[in-house]
């Protein structure tokens, strides 16, 4: 059954009190894809009833940036959203979301300031602008994101209990391609070439997870070291950063420090911005 569709304020007002039971919300950018998908049927076993946003935020985009080229794709995505019982598919454009230029926004404060934030300065403010405004107009009861990208997942958790927002924000698995690479809408971008060099950054995460029970210099020099190699290949990869930080603040880590960690990589091939991470626990003890 195909879902319905809301592209104003006045559709999702119609559509929203037709919802019985509970909401899960899947928040994206549209061109979905398994990752996406996985975090809807997620969504289904977490509520009565799911709804699925597409809306390709401009506010998190800085000058330069694919805004303009990122893969809108609506129909594809509703037939994939149809054939996994969404029930609501609220796609506004621009005008709906942002009919004025905004004055108040979100403000990520340090966070969004460090690591991907210190990458793309802005971007953690419009993205937390976005997802308020997702949250206020569609009012779930959780809202589901990829754990792929772990830093705006922490971010949201942090605005959500900041802010006291009735919603409880789940993650969901990062979801990969058989040679490692996290799946991303941005993946389309890569040539054949380039997607082989980009396969280095989920490489690097296993060597760095391997290493976790040595410390963390050791989880940093086992990732560098394929990062390295990377660096060289044709086409290069061109590194942006590569951090073992604190999963709740995204704080370097470093030293004697043991327990929770977020290995974090990101890097340029190409054209192309890629992220991942990985979850692990340093020190001998776990």
């Amino acid at each position: 059954m195909a879902p319905v569709v809301a592209r104003t304020r006045a559709e999702l007002e119609e559509a929203r009190p037709r919802i019985e039971g509970t909401l899960a919300l899947v928040p994206t950018m549209g061109a979905l894809h398994e990752g996406h998908l996985s975090l809807i049927r997620q969504a289904r076993r977490s509520a009565d009833a799911v709804a699925v946003s597409i809306f390709v935020n401009p506010l998190q985009f800085a000058p330069g940036e694919d805004f303009d080229r990122y893969p809108r794709t609506f129909e594809t995505d509703l037939q994939a959203c149809a054939a996994e019982g969404v029930d609501l598919v609220f796609a506004p454009g621009r005008d709906v979301m942002y009919p004025d230029e905004p004055q108040v926004t979100i403000k990520s404060g340090p966070m969004g300031e460090i690591v991907e934030g210190a990458a793309r300065p802005g971007h953690f403010d419009g993205m937390l602008t976005v997802v308020l405004k997702l949250l206020n107009l569609l009012r779930p009861d959780v809202a589901i994101f990829g754990e792929k990208d772990a830093q705006q997942l922490a971010m949201i958790r942090r605005m959500v209990a900041d802010l006291n927002v009735p919603v409880r924000v789940a993650g969901g698995p990062t979801v990969r391609e058989p040679d490692g690479l996290a799946l991303s809408s941005r993946n389309r971008y890569l040539s054949a070439a380039e997607r082989e060099t980009a396969a280095a950054l989920s490489r690097a995460l296993r060597a760095g997870e391997d290493a976790a029970a040595d410390g963390p210099d050791a989880v940093l020099g086992a990732a560098g070291a394929v990062l390295d190699k990377a660096a060289s290949a044709e086409p290069p990869l061109a590194l942006d950063y590569l951090v073992l930080v604190d999963p709740l603040t995204f704080t370097a880590l470093g030293g004697d420090r043991t327990g929770p960690a977020v290995l974090a990589v990101a890097g340029r091939v190409g054209a192309t911005h890629l992220i991942d991470n990985v979850s692990l626990h340093l020190g001998k003890e776990h």
